[in-house]
């Protein structure tokens, strides 16, 4: 529990009494709705502690509550103790949802005004909750008050991280010929043109990349394009003489990031395409001309990748299953000695840290691609556990290790989960990582129509799971950037229906998982790569191609659990493996590595 979260709470409902509000909301996003955000839009975190990636804090006169998912549960509840936060666990049965507690809890309130900064909620959020607000008793919506303006002392102020060009040996594709598509899809929808807020969407198409995002390379600003002009809004401070060079070449113009709602007041065209799942509802209602409400178009052409950022990836995951293998190998020796000699000196953290060490070795690494999340038994459990000071506990020379990590190269980003035995197990989580295992491999080999969602496919992985009455709350699969954000869409594999369809050229991971609380859990990801399988009388069918090269862990196994075509697989992807790292690494890695890619 952060001690500092009651008096955030005393100052803030001082604030709110003075503004005539009975709630405020405090949502996950920033301006550009991003997953992750820069320090100074954390302002759901700042109030109530919490630090996970997704969630809603809503604060009253007198109660406060955190909605959160399933990855987060555990994490949640030990984070918000103590706080005065109760945790809404989304998705279970008999959690309202923010609208219904509202209307519980304001019954008997001095005003029916919920708070929302309408600045960090994308338009169909705020526009689904002032309906939702209105039907429990006529509740009303105010969106133009920041009020961590006013109480966040020290706040952090807006990255001025500088911005750098990718190169177009790596981005494939010039910046005006995107441009020059975005805009045949503009007319496509008869668009004049459009506003890009998304951070990964702006770099892809500018072809530049910065880090003002933790983890992820990309920078603050907003693209405004017409059908004669393309200006970014950004702090000039983040561009140098060569990137204003370069984007005067490619016919971009430059304004402050202030003066983004100027721009869009100033707006020529007969109308604008705004995205309302990622334009933030004052932009959105900035706007005097007509909006088209559509999905933007640069998501789909940015999950589909052309041959350079394919070769990138390629590139990019070659170095990582280096790295990784490195790894492995010096864990397996490091944990050995755990089971003669407590207490043990490694750590969650620390095995982490030697593990960002060794890809830091590799050739044009740029950072991690998220944080770490090294879970020992009970804490693999936690679905997104990432190891502090507080929480880190030694390793021993049993159990499981789940291991979430990647790493951002200028060529590609990389996202990989292995669940590894550090010593003797029980028979019950040899037969919950084989569930793992299928559930992984089902997908991985799965032939499927061409655009297919991932809905659709998402089945697939859990079948064998759900016959042993177990399944997972997260999703399957997402999709990758390229040196990008490691979250992409808008293609995902998952039970929530996502319509998107799965396209040749997409990257997308499969990572299905158990997790057993109190005990320990288990996730197997690999990225894969949608590729042409083969075209019959019934259409176009797609396969997968395993882009991540990493021995997956054989000793866990029961083998009899497996098919003969999941042996196969499995037997050719270490064959694989071994072909494509051996090279890179010295006689002992060799020795080390042929073993861990034996065939079953």
């Amino acid at each position: 529990m952060n001690p500092q979260i009651p008096q955030r709470l005393i100052e803030l409902r001082d604030l709110m009494r003075r503004e005539h509000l009975s709630a405020f909301i405090f949502p996950s996003t920033d301006p550009h709705s991003g997953e992750y955000v820069p320090d100074h839009w954390k302002g759901r975190e700042w109030i109530s502690g919490f630090d996970g990636s997704a969630g809603t804090a809503v604060v009253t006169l007198d109660k406060a509550a955190l909605w959160t998912d399933s990855r987060y549960f555990i994490a949640a509840a030990e984070q918000l103790a103590g706080t005065g936060f109760q945790l809404m666990k989304e998705r279970i049965a008999g959690t309202p949802s923010i609208a219904e507690w509202l209307g519980q809890e304001l019954k008997n309130a001095p005003t029916t005004e919920v708070g929302i900064d309408g600045m960090v909620c994308a338009t169909a959020e705020v526009e689904s909750l002032i309906a939702d607000l209105r039907a429990q008793g006529g509740l009303t919506l105010r969106t133009n008050l920041d009020p961590l303006q006013q109480i966040w002392s020290g706040r952090p102020a807006i990255p001025q991280n500088p911005v750098s060009i990718q190169p177009l040996e790596l981005a494939g594709e010039p910046c005006h010929e995107k441009i020059a598509r975005i805009r045949k899809a503009l007319r496509q929808q008869h668009a004049d043109g459009m506003l890009i807020t998304a951070l990964d969407d702006i770099a892809w198409t500018l072809n530049l990349r910065g880090s003002d995002v933790h983890c992820n390379p990309v920078f603050v600003s907003y693209l405004l394009i017409s059908s004669s002009k393309v200006t970014l809004f950004i702090n000039k401070v983040k561009l140098s003489a060569a990137v204003k060079a370069y984007l005067m070449d490619e016919g971009v113009d430059i304004d402050d990031y202030e003066n983004i709602r100027r721009g869009l007041k100033d707006y020529f065209e007969y109308n604008i395409l705004m995205d309302p799942a990622e334009v933030n509802y004052t932009l959105f209602k900035t706007v005097t001309r007509d909006v088209i409400r559509s999905q933007s178009p640069v998501k789909m052409m940015k999950a589909v990748k052309n041959e350079a950022e394919i070769d990138g990836f390629r590139s990019a995951m070659l170095k990582d299953g280096i790295a990784m293998v490195r790894f492995l190998r010096w864990l397996e020796g490091a944990i050995a000695p755990c089971g003669m000699v407590p207490p043990c000196p490694l750590s969650e953290l620390t095995v982490a840290q030697k593990l960002e060490t060794l890809r830091r070795e590799q050739p044009l690494f740029k950072d991690i691609s998220f944080d770490t999340i090294s879970a020992y038994q009970e804490h693999g459990a936690i679905v997104h556990y990432e190891p502090t000071p507080e929480t880190d506990i030694p390793l021993k020379a049993e159990g499981l290790l789940l291991l979430d990590s990647g790493a951002q190269y200028q060529d590609g980003t990389t996202d990989i989960t292995r669940t590894i035995a550090l010593g003797p197990l029980s028979d019950e989580q040899r037969r919950v990582y084989t569930l793992v295992l299928k559930g992984h491999l089902q997908l991985q080999n799965l032939k499927f129509p061409a655009n297919a969602s991932g809905t659709q496919l998402d089945a697939v992985a859990r079948a064998a799971m759900w016959r042993e009455g177990m399944n997972y709350l997260h999703g399957t699969g997402h999709g990758v950037g390229a040196y990008l954000n490691v979250h992409e869409g808008p293609h995902q594999i998952r039970m929530e229906y996502r319509p998107a369809p799965l396209k040749t050229g997409m990257t997308v991971t499969d990572e299905p998982g158990i997790y057993l609380e109190g005990r320990f859990g288990v996730r197997i990801e690999n990225t894969l790569l949608v590729r042409p399988y083969r075209t019959t009388e019934f259409g176009e069918f797609l396969q997968f191609e395993p882009l991540t090269l990493c021995p997956i862990d054989t000793r866990p196994i029961v083998i009899d659990m497996l098919t003969a075509e999941e042996r196969q697989w499995l037997n050719d992807y270490h064959q694989r493996v071994f072909d494509r790292l051996a090279p890179h690494l010295n006689d002992e890695e060799q020795t080390w590595l042929r073993e861990a890619t034996r065939p079953l």
